[in-house]
């Protein structure tokens, strides 16, 4: 596995691991790899100082044992759910009404409010098409309902 520091054009940076240096590259073309700010595909590798391994495969399934691994994804996980929750408190639900509610926004035919909800992929290019700024986030199923 590789840490590459990527950037997206609005210059958001953030790290991704990848099984090789083929995959980074294969991904990024592919549209498969998202800033985690903004969700623009648009990412590419940011300039960054090499890591040089100070352990040796022992040493680090050792690490894995103690659960440093599982305490730094359990880091992430903690971190996407509190963006998720913040967004739950802060924007209007629109369900299903996604897309007609992003339109009447942006045309100025409803007032301007934060919003989520769901559109298909088809919908999602249809706005971005017209111009609408619009993320999409890929919610894991909640595991405390």
């Amino acid at each position: 596995m590789i840490l590459y520091d990527l950037a997206c054009p609005d210059d958001h940076r953030f790290e991704s691991w990848f099984r090789n240096s083929g995959a980074v590259d294969k991904l990024i073309k592919a549209g498969q790899v998202a800033c985690p700010v903004c969700g623009s595909k648009k990412v590419a590798k940011a300039p960054m100082a090499p890591r040089l391994a100070k352990s040796s495969p022992a040493e680090m399934a050792a690490a894995d044992e103690k659960g440093e691994l599982r305490a730094a994804m359990e880091k992430v996980a903690t971190s996407y759910n509190n963006m998720r929750e913040s967004i739950e408190k802060n924007f209007e639900h629109v369900g299903g009404k996604f897309p007609e509610e992003a339109r009447k926004i942006y045309y100025g035919e409803t007032k301007k409010r934060g919003i989520y909800g769901d559109a298909s992929q088809k919908e999602t290019k249809d706005l971005r098409d017209e111009g609408i700024e619009v993320h999409q986030i890929p919610w894991p199923r909640r595991t405390d309902s």
